[in-house]
């Protein structure tokens, strides 16, 4: 596989995390001015979401990973396939991509480029929703990685449309994203000061995964086996 210097994955994870960001923020946007149903305009946002996933996925996962979320980044990090310093620098480009993603999504509508958020999101319920999206979102991607990884767009995607619906929360499952949706006042916002809950949840439900999975991923004998090479 072909591999790209830093400064270009650093623009895949930033472009990825702003088109991600500018279709959730969007299509929620556009759901709810053509519906009054919320259940609709929940359907009208999760599906243009999880379509945009198994693209960005699928095109800019060849050159950075595709994590477009500091969680995932994290996990990467803590598993050695990432020096601290590239995650830093993964995690601002995320960030960075995020909030440009509401901006180009608010000009697409004639809206404030940017409008903090009053939508409430907040309480157990809804941080347990976080720890489970997340958890589930990073099980899906180690789990994708082993055993299908060509199927991984595919995997996330469908992930993230099913969760979507089956969290209290609406499964943002993501730091960048949940700090970039803080600036939308509109159908997919999170008021700023709910940000935190939601992402010590996001990371707790991700590192639990990295930790359950890298258990029930390990072949048998692998362990025994990466010991003896430590020792030669």
């Amino acid at each position: 596989m072909q591999s790209f210097d830093l400064p270009r994955r650093l623009v895949a994870e930033a472009l990825g995390t702003a088109l991600l960001v500018a279709t959730v923020v969007g299509s929620g946007i556009m759901a709810e001015s053509l519906t009054r149903d919320v259940a609709l305009a929940l359907l009208g946002n999760t599906l243009p979401t999880g379509a945009i996933l198994v693209v960005l996925i699928a095109i800019l996962g060849p050159i950075s990973g595709a994590h477009f979320n500091p969680a995932v980044t994290l996990i990467f990090a803590l598993k050695r396939d990432l020096t601290p310093r590239d995650a830093l620098l993964y995690v601002v480009a995320q960030v960075a991509g995020g909030i440009a993603g509401t901006v180009i999504a608010h000009a697409m509508f004639a809206l404030p480029l940017l409008d903090v958020s009053l939508k409430m999101r907040t309480g157990g319920a809804q941080w347990l929703a976080e720890g489970v999206a997340a958890f589930g979102l990073m099980a899906t991607i180690l789990a994708g990685i082993r055993f299908e990884r060509a199927a991984v767009p595919w995997l996330v995607g469908l992930y993230i449309t099913a969760a979507y619906w089956f969290t209290s929360s609406t499964s943002f499952a993501n730091p960048a994203v949940a700090i970039a949706r803080s600036l939308t006042n509109t159908f997919s916002g999170i008021r700023p000061v709910d940000i935190p809950g939601f992402i010590v949840a996001e990371l707790c439900g991700a590192i639990a995964a990295m930790l359950l999975m890298g258990w029930l991923l390990r072949a048998e004998g692998e362990g025994a086996a990466m010991a003896e090479e430590a020792q030669l």
